[in-house]
């Protein structure tokens, strides 16, 4: 059997450059006991099954696996997801993840989703003294079972922040640009965020005193595979 894999690219610049590779496929090209298998074939930071929405319908389901296990929530495939269902002409005012409902809204060239934070994993957050020193930062000095952000400010009045991400425990060396990190940064900050991220990767985050934030980004598409 072969599967047709859309590759979209989450969390790009405003040049279309960067962002994080998100593999997206129909929930019924796929059965559910092969869907680990195939995204840990991809390799990707995230792979998603969509359950399109039946005619006239708001809401689509999704499913969000890593290289190694199925996840309840991550940012970059809940607005891959939006994006994707969108240019298909079925836009949608919400997605039912696993974590929950999410709220779905297309603004200005970015699609946003709204997040609780407690949905977010835990992250180790390191602040280091400035831009370059994340930029330098060995992956291999945070290879433990947990997850790591690393951020710093480059314009605090801006709210602008620059940032890396490493999770090996979810089968992810590095991420290029990571939703659930955002959000979860935005709420330990309490303010919006402008977050460049991995080697170039933009994030927009507006944060909510009701323990929830706005995440959004632009997306593109690049391309497609066949998987056998």
């Amino acid at each position: 059997m072969t599967t047709e894999v859309s590759v979209l690219r989450v969390f790009t610049d405003s040049d279309g450059e960067f962002g994080n590779p998100v593999g997206v496929v129909p929930a019924d090209a796929v059965p559910a006991k092969y869907r680990q298998r195939l995204a840990t074939q991809l390799g990707y930071s995230e792979t998603i099954f969509i359950e399109e929405p039946p005619p006239g319908g708001g809401s689509a389901r999704v499913e969000i696996f890593t290289p190694a296990l199925e996840v309840l929530f991550a940012g970059s495939p809940a607005v891959a997801a939006a994006w994707w269902l969108r240019e298909r002409g079925t836009p949608i005012r919400s997605l039912q993840l696993r974590a929950g409902v999410v709220e779905v809204r297309y603004d200005a060239g970015l699609t946003t989703v709204e997040v609780f934070a407690d949905w977010t994993p835990e992250f180790a957050l390191h602040q280091l003294d400035s831009p370059p020193e994340v930029v330098c930062a060995d992956p291999e000095d945070y290879s433990d079972d947990f997850a790591h952000y690393l951020w710093s400010w480059v314009d605090n009045s801006a709210g602008h922040i620059r940032s890396r991400a490493f999770a090996p425990e979810l089968g992810v060396h590095e991420d290029e640009a990571t939703g659930a990190a955002a959000i979860r940064i935005t709420e330990f900050l309490s303010r919006d965020l402008t977050i460049t991220q991995g080697k170039g990767s933009v994030i927009y985050t507006r944060w909510s005193p009701h323990g929830c934030a706005a995440l959004g980004g632009r997306v593109i598409h690049e391309g497609r595979l066949r998987i056998r």
